[in-house]
């Protein structure tokens, strides 16, 4: 019989270590296959950033014959020829100059206007909500004629007015805000504030506008990014090329007989290190954001 048993348990013993090692196993394919996906994904989204750094640096006959995957070393001469072209620093200027402006003002405004819809009754509250939301479905393009003609009886063209002053009514900025501020902001905080005798302006800049941090950090990533590439608006309400933005400066490298690739190349990695720098600073506030909202789960 002890004998038996001693067999019984080195099976028994012999199934565990199969079952675990089958286990380990699963477990080293599946992590193999995450990593695997994670750095196809990270390659996808990088090689265009890759490309376009090697390309800046190659002359435009090897733009124009070659897929370009290694540096060249053509990157100071096409600088040479762009600054020779467009005064493309102060493209840069103005671009900073319009971008951060119209950002604080579209985040200000739209946590201003998201609160108000979320806390507060008022008549025609969810008409005028509504509103908002309708304005989303008709494409910006269709109202340039329009938004054209009003800048001009304002005399606002060939200023940054019509480049700043439409941030202050973002549809998605006030949709998005008051989704946030629907789950983020408890009604109490707001009550023990009015009870401690803050007023609304007080109560929205003391306690919701901490509290929205990481909310603004995600909204201010959409409106940086779009205002940093608007080409649309700027070219059509600014006639002074000192005034022009970077993407307006960039594409007036090319002329109507020929295209200066290499230096339109470097044109637009200037263009998109500044987006780089931001959205790495703006980055971590959004992931303790998210990490914080897991934790409260």
């Amino acid at each position: 019989m002890k004998a038996n048993d001693s067999i019984v348990e080195k099976n028994i013993s012999f199934s565990k270590k199969k079952t675990k090692k089958e286990f380990n196993t699963k477990i080293f394919f599946g992590k193999f296959a995450v990593y695997f996906l994670l750095i196809a994904v990270a390659f996808t989204c990088l090689l265009p950033f890759y490309s376009m750094m090697v390309t800046s640096s190659h002359a435009n006959s090897d733009i124009a014959r070659k897929l370009l995957l290694v540096p060249g070393g053509e990157f100071i001469e096409n600088y040479k020829r762009l600054i020779d072209t467009v005064p493309i620093w102060r493209g840069f200027v103005n671009t900073v100059f319009i971008t951060v402006t119209s950002t604080v003002l579209n985040l200000y405004f739209s946590a201003l206007a998201g609160y108000g819809f979320s806390k507060y009754n008022f008549k025609y509250k969810n008409l005028l909500f509504l509103a908002v939301l309708g304005t989303m479905m008709i494409p910006g393009q269709l109202g340039i004629i329009g938004f054209f003609k009003l800048m001009d009886s304002f005399q606002m063209l060939n200023t940054y007015w019509p480049l700043i002053l439409p941030s202050i009514s973002n549809a998605f900025g006030i949709f998005f805000m008051k989704q946030m501020c629907d789950s983020s902001i408890p009604t109490e905080i707001l009550e023990s504030g009015r009870i401690d005798g803050c007023g609304e302006l007080k109560i929205f800049h003391r306690l919701v506008l901490p509290l929205l941090m990481p909310s603004l950090a995600t909204l201010g990533i959409f409106s940086f990014i779009g205002k940093w590439n608007d080409f649309l608006t700027p070219m059509i309400v600014l006639f002074d090329n000192e005034l022009q933005p970077l993407p307006v400066m960039i594409a007036m490298v090319k002329s109507q007989f020929s295209t200066d690739f290499g230096a339109m190349y470097v044109g637009i990695v200037i263009s998109v290190i500044p987006i780089l720098i931001f959205f790495s600073i703006v980055s971590k506030k959004i992931i303790s954001g998210v990490t914080a909202g897991a934790l409260k789960g």
